[in-house]
């Protein structure tokens, strides 16, 4: 019996080793929501984790691709329900808007406003300063596609990637901490 037992402790062993090794200091967040808040809270925890030397890997997907777009930029080509998903959802982080009491667009103006005087960065601030630290953008190509946004009219940044969620997945697995916002 005790060399069952021993073999048992062996083997968990070499699992826990196998969990430690494959374990990076990273963070991996899904992006879901498209609102002005939570766009903020994702930025936010993002730089902070980059402060503790975390690498961070952010995957985009439904409703927050639409922070991503560039409202400078314009695309030809698009069929009638990509059009239609480009007028009905915001362009661009600028335009995003609180998940409660937004009021007409009072909320986020409101909450702009505050963050400004309290000095706290803006979104356009937080995402220059989360690029400079190497915090990695992936969008979700299968989110893009069914809106029917495109690459080109995805907003400048240096390290943004448009991937599966397979990426997401081996991402997550290597990391952590996993989050979804």
């Amino acid at each position: 019996m005790s060399i069952d037992i021993e073999n048992q402790i062996a083997e968990l062993q070499k699992k826990v080793g196998k969990l430690e090794k494959g374990t990076k200091d990273q963070l991996s967040m899904v992006v879901f929501s498209g609102d002005l808040d939570k766009i903020l809270a994702a930025m936010i925890i993002s730089t902070g984790a980059v402060a503790y030397d975390m690498k961070v890997k952010l995957f985009f997907t439904f409703w927050a691709t639409a922070a991503l777009r560039d409202p400078q930029k314009k695309v030809s080509g698009k069929n009638l329900i990509s059009k239609m998903f480009g007028m009905m959802l915001p362009k661009g982080k600028n335009k995003l808007k609180l998940s409660k009491m937004h009021m007409m667009g009072m909320g986020s103006a409101m909450m702009k406003g505050l963050m400004k005087k309290k000095n706290v960065a803006s979104l356009d601030e937080m995402f220059k300063i989360a690029g400079e630290l190497g915090v990695e953008i992936n969008i979700c190509e299968m989110s893009m596609d069914l809106m029917g946004f495109k690459k080109e009219e995805m907003m400048d940044y240096p390290h943004m990637n448009i991937c599966g969620v397979a990426t997401f997945l081996a991402d997550a697995s290597e990391s952590k901490v996993q989050l979804f916002i």
